[in-house]
């Protein structure tokens, strides 16, 4: 007679199979366009809408526990703004601004191809909200196109936490995209994430496929 752990040790792994099978034999990934946006801390979210303020969810982003807030804020940069720049949520430890290249012409700001997380020597910029202006010394960035995978995925394919990658897309303007770092996590959702910029050149949009090709 099978235990109650037995039976649930089985189930999972057949959660699993079904999982890989489904993978089929091509390292395929679906495509999330961004479009500008800021991730703040809550010292700042506080400064911009008042003490003890809370983001207000929006929508529900892929990746678990990520979404998109209600509140905006205007973005000023040394030669221009943009109006209503979504707030992604939850608040992080540091305050970021994502844009494309072509946003930071806009703004009067060269914003460095940079991984998530690492603003240490990027151009700085103005935040304002309904309660208060933010101005932030660094933090502006033009985000590395990368996969957050899951780990069953990568195994799958041989795939390795920090690897370079290609990723080919076969849209009405065909393009391949070099220097695509993958991230691998249990916390992941399989998502490729491209700005504007690039989704633009080559004729995409969200849910488009990729197909993963190494260098």
């Amino acid at each position: 007679m099978i235990s109650n752990n037995q039976g649930l040790v089985e189930k999972i792994v057949s959660e699993i199979v079904k999982r890989l099978l489904s993978y089929g034999d091509e390292p395929l990934v679906p495509i999330g366009v961004s479009n500008r946006h800021v991730h703040l801390s809550k010292e700042d979210l506080e400064i911009l809408f008042g003490s003890g303020y809370e983001l207000t969810k929006m929508k529900d982003l892929k990746q678990p526990g990520q979404y998109a807030a209600q509140e905006t804020v205007m973005v000023i940069g040394p030669k221009g703004k943009f109006e209503n720049v979504r707030i992604l949520g939850p608040v992080r430890k540091e305050t970021q601004l994502e844009i494309s290249i072509s946003d930071g012409f806009v703004l009067g700001l060269k914003a460095p191809v940079r991984e998530s997380g690492k603003t240490q020597g990027t151009p700085g910029f103005i935040l304002k909200g309904p309660k208060g202006s933010v101005e932030k010394e660094y933090g502006v960035i033009a985000a590395l196109r990368h996969i957050h995978m899951p780990p069953d995925y990568a195994a799958h394919f041989g795939l390795m936490d920090k690897e370079m990658v290609s990723v080919e897309v076969n849209s009405p303007r065909r393009i391949i995209f070099h220097d695509v770092l993958i991230r691998v996590s249990d916390q992941y959702v399989l998502e490729m994430h491209l700005d504007i910029d690039e989704a633009n050149a080559g004729g995409i949009g969200n849910d488009d496929l990729g197909k993963i090709v190494r260098d």
